[in-house]
């Protein structure tokens, strides 16, 4: 058994430098595996280990090579209108005073230039910082450099203009940005303030804040359900997209469970209250979501590092413009035409897009980091139970040695495996309840990893007890067992589980695990956008495997595997690749956390899988999987037209802008245009998902 642990980093470290610190800390006895983002470092170990000298390594590595987290404050909305309505009002106001009263207009041109910087604080403040704390001039340096031009030349009011275009477009961008960022979030918000609770048989209405864990509610038809419980009561087709992702509602029965957000769209509901508020699983997937928005894609590191090299040329293509014409209206178009903000909004803007619009249909991304990994993927990896397969197998075909009854087979089976979780356990507890058998106790119970159960049962019943073992052949043969089977007995299904007695084989169970519908055509989806090389890992037996990776046309796979062997396996591939692995279970963690997109499958999904996964896809539809990478590589293709938009327009307006065919107006025109249009590229991105939904 693995645990997990998870420990905040208070600074951000290279890149490089968490990957040594990953290798570091899998040194450390009983650490299996380690990896960290921005934000956070987790940690898989076994059995006890040492946080301090963990803690302690941690520390070393911050405090070397880690560097201070920024804390940005951004104008709002509102701010920009506001400079840009008292801009364009004192451009006017001036250009009044000066047809008006032009001798008491030339006598305020200290006014003029004082107000003129007052306008331009902003920019001169950003431009001056970025020369001092980063060494280098930054978009705002153009901008302030362009501004104490006019004021020197004594047209200070020349600039107004270029601030008031400047304003006004960053408040349409903001704008823009600021009304994706309000879909998102309505896209999974809970706007349900009241609701119905049952007491004594009788409703009456009574606010969500007030429901506690325990009560019961109702939920009628068009309503949407407000907490997550189980369904005591009525029946229902439910509309859950906002938390699978499913298109076709699901049918609720007593039994079934509901979750906050969904919408009941035919029938009524009677629900036991198990989750309120924070606790629900649409405000974990909020908070996520949130969490996921602040985390820096490389492709943003990226535009910032090119939209910073960038100003260096418009600074020399001012200089060599003034040297060769000495005209100060070709200066100041290039000194107002900048890269930095096409570069930086659209692409902030598209990350978030993506993630806001991966969310809503069931696919939780947890940073943008992940969105532009989800674009090179060439090789996915699968774990086989619960991923592949359905993960609920059922018992096809019983068989016995003669003198033991199938009845005292599968109950010393169900004995061994009473508290074992995994698939085939849960197909003999199915099996032995549906009979409406008693499963008889043990005295001790032993899971042995990738090979299956050891229990001592004592005498139930008219059948006798022993030390059972229950599992695979390998198990079996490990243990030296009596008896066994030849292996070409495999007639009957696609995996046996066998059973032995005080080391004497009495039997086996061939048990189906189902594949998932949808499976072989999603890795065929996948081949076609990109994806070179699928590969299966499976603790299951080699026979097993082979005949599932026969029926998915699966092009390589790993059986009999052990958990860490899976991350083994998965730091090989990327030497040679981009890796995205997708499991469901514990055993799949380490796998999950080493590989560059960990992708955790299935409403069934363990909290240490989801925990370990970049992304959890809440949804069984194996389909969401092409929907994430296709997500990942539409949103990166937005962004490259951003780039070559962006670059292309601002170049030929700087220059134009040399050559003077355009006035400095028209040449903040165009800059602020193009900056413009490419964040709408960006926010394109929730219509393209939204339809892809639809579909």
């Amino acid at each position: 058994m693995y645990t997990c642990c998870t420990l905040p980093l208070h600074s951000v470290l290279p890149l490089r430098m968490r990957s040594i610190l990953s290798v570091k800390l899998r040194q450390i006895p009983g650490v299996a595996a380690a990896s960290s983002d921005e934000q956070k470092l987790t940690i898989y170990y076994q059995g006890k280990v040492d946080l301090r000298i963990i803690r302690m390594l941690v520390r070393s590595f911050e405090q070397k090579y880690g560097k201070a987290k920024e804390d940005k404050k951004e104008w709002d909305v509102a701010a920009y209108r506001r400079e840009a309505i008292i801009s364009v009002g004192g451009f006017i106001a001036m250009n009044i005073l000066r047809k008006t009263n032009p001798e008491f207009y030339d006598g305020i041109l200290l006014f003029r230039r004082l107000f003129t910087l007052f306008i331009a604080r902003r920019f001169i403040q950003n431009g001056v910082m970025g020369v001092i704390r980063d060494k280098q001039a930054n978009a705002d340096t153009l901008t302030a450099t362009a501004v104490a031009a006019s004021v020197l030349a004594g047209k200070p009011e020349s600039s107004l203009t270029l601030l008031a275009l400047s304003n006004g477009a960053e408040m349409l961008t903001e704008y823009a940005a600021e009304r994706a960022r309000r879909q998102i979030s309505g896209l999974l918000k809970l706007d349900q303030r009241d609701v119905w609770l049952v007491e004594n048989g009788r409703e009456r209405k009574v606010p969500v804040d007030s429901l506690k864990v325990g009560d019961t509610i109702a939920v009628h038809l068009g309503e949407k359900i407000c907490v997550d419980g189980k369904v005591v009561g009525g029946n229902a087709a439910v509309n859950q997209a906002s938390i699978t992702g499913e298109s076709n509602p699901a049918i609720k029965q007593p039994g079934t469970f509901v979750y906050a957000g969904s919408v009941i769209e035919a029938g009524d509901l009677v629900v036991k209250v198990e989750k309120v508020g924070a606790d629900t699983s649409l405000a974990q997937i909020i908070h996520l979501v949130e969490e996921a928005q602040t985390r820096r894609a490389p492709v943003q590191n990226f535009a910032d590092k090119m939209a910073n090299m960038l100003v260096p040329i418009s600074f020399i293509g001012a200089a060599i413009v003034y040297g060769a014409t000495k005209d100060w209206q070709r200066v100041l178009n290039l000194l107002f035409i900048d890269f930095s903000c096409g570069l930086k909004l659209s692409t902030a803007t598209a990350i978030s897009a993506a993630i806001g619009m991966a969310a809503r249909k069931g696919i939780l991304i947890k940073g943008g980091n992940y969105i532009e990994n989800l674009a090179d993927i060439d090789t996915v990896v699968l774990d086989k139970t619960g991923t592949i397969t359905m993960g609920v197998p059922q018992i096809a075909h019983i068989s016995t040695v003669p003198g033991v009854g199938e009845k005292e087979m599968i109950l010393l089976a169900a004995s061994a495996e009473m508290h074992s979780v995994h698939p085939l356990a849960v197909a003999v507890q199915k099996y032995v309840k549906a009979h409406g058998w008693d499963v008889p106790h043990h005295d001790m119970s032993e899971t042995v990893v990738a090979r299956g159960m050891r229990a001592s049962v004592p005498p139930f019943e008219d059948f006798a007890g022993g030390d059972v073992l229950v599992g695979s052949r390998r198990f079996m043969q490990e243990e030296g067992v009596q008896g066994m089977p030849e292996k070409s007995d495999k007639s009957w299904g696609k995996n046996l589980l066998f059973v032995a007695r005080d080391k004497q084989y009495i039997g086996c169970l061939t048990i189906e695990d189902p594949v998932r519908p949808a499976m072989k055509k999603t890795l065929n989806q996948m081949r076609r956008i990109g994806v070179d090389e699928v590969i299966m890992l499976t603790g299951d037996s080699k026979e097993v495997a082979a005949e599932v990776a026969r029926e998915m046309d699966i092009d390589s796979y790993h059986a009999e595997i052990l958990p860490e062997d899976k991350a083994n396996y998965v730091m090989k591939l990327q030497k040679r690749g981009s890796v995205m692995m997708v499991g469901d279970g514990i055993n799949d963690a380490p796998a999950l956390a080493f590989a560059d997109i960990g992708v955790s499958l299935g409403g069934n999904k363990t909290d240490i899988a989801a925990e370990s996964a970049a992304i959890t896809i809440r949804s069984e539809d194996p389909g969401k999987l092409y929907d994430a990478l296709k997500i990942g590589r539409q949103t990166m293709k937005v962004i490259n037209q951003n780039f070559t938009a962006t670059i292309v327009v601002n170049s030929a307006a700087m220059l134009l802008g040399a050559l003077g065919r355009i006035s400095p107006l028209w040449a903040a025109v165009i800059h602020n245009t193009a900056t413009l249009a490419v964040v709408l590229n960006s926010v394109r991105i929730l219509g393209v998902s939204r339809r892809m939904v639809k579909a």
